[in-house]
């Protein structure tokens, strides 16, 4: 299912949200030669638990890391929106803003978080979270194939472009595994960049193994092996 794949957009709420829920698919994505951006709605600044830093300081910290971790799993082009952190809403606004970036990238396949409240995993269920999977899945079907959606789109020269399939991070009912056994360090060590994020959990590389262990298993995937979770949504 990844071998078609030319282009890949990924769509979140906060910095480090990419690397906790894709990171592995996405180092799996770039080394078959598939081009991801990275679009940010937020800087994160509500984010971190270090308080000396004013909201700005936090903001341009957390995007030095999304930077530095992004390196790791072979993406340099990313994008941000600049969304207040805590405060996002799926506005007509939003959808536009996403919608633009779409039309640009021309993406075969857009990875973004699940717009559903997950009760077993109240992390993936963020407000943030599941506005910026609403608004990104309104974006995808209809406005971005729309050419008389967001006309200001096209008077910028941005054709309507169909996205193929989006892949959602955090559903309750995922369908969809990707094999990252092999990237799972440079899945760590993008996580590991988000230091103002993930400093403070003891044992990170053990919670992440026994997540993507868990998935696998779920996947039907051999032991020993790990895997990222999606619920996969056709939108052709």
């Amino acid at each position: 299912m990844l071998d078609d794949i030319s282009r890949a957009l990924v769509v979140v709420a906060h910095p480090d949200d990419i690397d906790f829920g894709s990171a592995g698919t996405v180092a799996t994505l770039t080394d078959k030669g598939v081009t991801v951006t990275y679009l940010l709605v937020t800087d994160g600044d509500a984010g971190g638990f270090d308080r000396s830093y004013d909201n700005r300081g936090m903001a341009e910290l957390r995007r030095a890391e999304q930077t530095a971790a992004a390196k790791h799993v072979g993406v340099s082009d990313l994008r941000f929106l600049g969304y207040p952190d805590g405060r996002v809403e799926p506005s007509l606004e939003l959808r536009r803003d996403i919608s633009r970036v779409i039309r640009q990238v021309r993406p075969d396949v857009v990875i973004t978080s699940t717009p559903e409240r997950n009760y077993q995993r109240i992390g993936a269920s963020h407000p943030d979270h599941r506005a910026v999977g609403g608004a990104t899945l309104d974006a995808v079907y209809p406005d971005a194939r729309n050419p008389y959606a967001f006309p200001e789109l096209a008077d910028e020269g941005l054709e309507a472009w169909t996205v193929r399939e989006v892949w959602l991070n955090g559903a309750p009912t995922p369908d969809h595994f990707v094999d990252v056994t092999a990237n799972f360090d440079r899945k760590i060590a993008a996580l590991r960049a988000h230091e103002s994020q993930t400093s403070h959990i003891t044992d990170l590389e053990g919670f992440i193994r026994g997540w993507l262990t868990a998935n696998a298993a779920r996947a039907g995937l051999p032991e020993g092996a790990l895997a990222e979770a999606f619920l996969r949504v056709v939108t052709t």
